[in-house]
């Protein structure tokens, strides 16, 4: 699947955090970070009204300490969908 925006998703213990060199969003849940990245993508005006666009999220496992990355099978990449 080809993606439109490729962004970097991490965890700070707190909010997950999607980013790229562009733009970064927030949120204490998934959800709501999709929320945000919805509202991102509208605002910035890249992309022509009612065109569906994939976003991928490649999750940072330079975040977790190396040791631990053969049990951190629960982080993942994800895509995301979204109707502008």
């Amino acid at each position: 699947m080809k993606a439109d925006i490729e962004l970097i998703l991490t965890h700070d213990g707190k909010e997950w955090i999607a980013r790229n060199e562009e733009f970064s969003v927030r949120g204490e849940t998934l959800a709501e970070m999709e929320e945000r990245l919805e509202k991102a993508v509208i605002e910035r005006g890249t992309f022509n009204r009612g065109s569906k666009i994939t976003v991928f999220m490649g999750f940072d496992f330079d975040t977790i300490p190396t040791w631990i990355r053969q049990y951190a099978a629960h982080y993942f990449n994800r895509y995301y969908s979204i109707e502008v």
